[in-house]
Formats: C-alpha cells, structure tokens, sequence
C-alpha cells in the first residue's frame, strides 16, 4: 500500500510516564496500521540541554526501547531506531545548517523560553541554537508527510516546512516534501500533586514503577482540599484522583462523581477504586517492560535492526540532496 509517512521521537531523558503515554505514545500506537512509520530515540538531542552529565544516556536508551515495545510499538509494523545509530542525521544536519538563517533559529520559541528559563543549565552553544535543524533533519531526510504534534508544537514544525521550501527553491529541486502537522487529540492526566505531569517535578506514574510504588503514589494523591470528612460533600472536578478516574474508571465515572458530590464515597475509597484500575493497565506494561531489559543483548539487537532499516531510506535521501546541492563525486541516482 502506498500509505503516508509519519515520524515523530522522544529523547532519553528518564522512563516513561502515564502522562506521555496519554500525551503521545497511546496515538503512535493507533498510528501504526494507517502509516508508514518511523519512531525513533533522539539521544542526540538529549545533548543539547544535557551535554554536561551524560552518564545515563545509554541506560535511558534501552529503558525508553523496552517502554516504546512494552506500550505497544511493533518493529514489524513500525521502523523503530536509535538516532546516533543512523550517522546521516549528522550530515543533513551539517548540511540544513548552511542554509538556515541564523535569525530563524533565534526566534524559535523554544530557544526563548527554556535560555529564559533553564537558569540551572549553561544551555548557551551552537548545538541548543541549532537544534531545529537536527530535528528538520530528522524528518526531512525520511521525506515525512506527518509529524504528530499537539497545537503548542506547531510552530517548531514550521521551521522544517521553512527549511524544506529553502533547500527546495535554492538548489532548484522538489527533494523535500513539506511535513504537514498531524494534530492529536491527547488525554491530558495531571501529576500526583495536580499541577501537569513531570518528571522534573517528581510527580509521575512512570511505567518502571512497581505495583507497590504505583499504589503509593495513588493513595498519597491530592485530592479536594475543602473536604475534611467523608460525609462532605466534595467537589470532583478539582481534584486530582477524579482526573484520573475519567480515563481509567470511564464505565462508572459518573457514578463516582455523583457519590463524591453527595458525600457517598470518601477519598481513601475512592483512591482505592482507582488503584484497582490502573493496576489493570500499568501492571502489564510494567511486566513486559521488565521482561525485555532482562535481555538487553536482544533488546540492543532489535535497536539495531530497527537503525539498518531506517538507514537505508536515510541513504537514498541522501544522495539525492547531496547531487542536488553538488555535493561529492559518486551519487549517481
């Protein structure tokens, strides 16, 4: 079938979370049957904030494989590799990095908000300035039609659309198409303390938590803070374990809100409810999970033959930008 070509990434930074999971991997997942897919672990771009302490890059890298595989990627259906694996990136990332304007990459929004706000980090080189080039040359060199994005990245894509048309219209070729946005329809879960979801808030479900720490966490959510006793009436859609239960107790959501507004159900119970149903979900993700990293050696090898496959389409980009741009001796099409 001649499907379209979806790409899209997370850098290994830390295990996943229920939040990225309902933010993006539960919609790769589903995407998997209507795309020609390419899902990749952008170490690399872990450089680019995290250059100085790069001690748990490797490890990051296969617990984020064995989370994409556990959650429900498929390297039969999908083309799942490791960044660094495939070195074209480096050299279309070399070569966009000629032709784009310096003022582009200083007015990226995320350029300005994390240089504003990451006061903790020296994030102040060439490789953060640059890094929408490394992520351009991430899905042009794959030709891709979509990346997945909610609304806010939207205009991180348009920088690739901008550099695709520039490379199109100076070297006089029709090479790069120009990815488009495929917008998501995310669930949104907030972190065990309400605010969103984050590791660098200490406030997440990660898949790597075991059942007793996964419990734990549920039951040391916040809640409504007015209500002191369970007769109380409480107040559902401020609290925390409500979120919750939207996604996880859809069949009797209702019916806990009802109970809580009227004072029915106190907030151990309900929390315990809960736990009964994420158990459900998170319990065989965080089983198989397990299972692969007891065989890093093949877990490494599945990474690999995911790296090869995405290398050969990375290699016929690669020569046709080179010859169109006037690149080297011996690229012949």
């Amino acid at each position: 079938m001649n499907r379209k070509t979806v790409l899209s990434g997370m850098r290994p930074t830390g295990n996943i979370h229920l939040g990225n999971y309902f933010g993006a991997l539960e919609n790769w997942v589903g995407l998997q049957d209507k795309y020609n897919c390419y899902f990749f672990i952008a170490d690399w771009h872990a450089l680019t904030t995290g250059y100085a302490d790069t001690s748990k890059i490797r490890d990051n890298t296969l617990q984020l494989m064995a989370d994409y595989l556990a959650c429900g990627l498929d390297p039969d259906r999908s083309v799942i590799f490791l960044q660094s694996d495939v070195k074209i990136h480096a050299e279309m990332h070399l070569l966009l990095s000629m032709i784009t304007p310096l003022a582009w990459l200083e007015r990226c929004p995320t350029y300005k908000d994390q240089i504003a706000n990451m006061t903790d980090k020296d994030i102040m080189t060439y490789g953060f300035l640059g890094y929408p080039c490394l992520m351009s040359s991430d899905i042009l060199i794959y030709k891709a039609d979509y990346v997945p994005v909610g609304e806010d990245q939207v205009p991180h894509l348009e920088m690739t659309r901008e550099i695709a048309r520039r490379v199109n219209h100076l070297y006089h070729t029709d090479v790069f198409p120009e990815p488009a946005p495929l917008l998501t329809k995310a669930k949104v879960l907030p972190g065990t303390d309400g605010r969103k979801m984050s590791k660098s808030y200490g406030n997440t479900i990660a898949f790597s938590d075991t059942p007793q720490e996964v419990d734990a966490k549920v039951m040391s959510m916040i809640t409504d803070p007015a209500r002191i006793r369970k007769t109380d009436p409480g107040h559902p859609e401020i609290c925390t374990v409500y979120s919750f239960h939207k996604i996880f107790s859809s069949d009797e959501v209702e019916e806990i809100g009802s109970m809580c507004r009227e004072g029915r159900i106190g907030c151990v119970q309900c929390k315990r409810k809960l736990a009964r149903k994420l158990a459900d979900f998170h319990g065989p993700i965080h089983e198989r999970r397990t299972e692969l990293l007891s065989d890093t050696e093949k877990l490494t090898a599945i990474i690999s033959e995911g790296s090869a496959k995405a290398l050969i389409n990375a290699e016929k980009t690669m020569k046709e930008i080179r010859r169109a741009i006037g690149i080297g001796l011996d690229d012949e099409l």
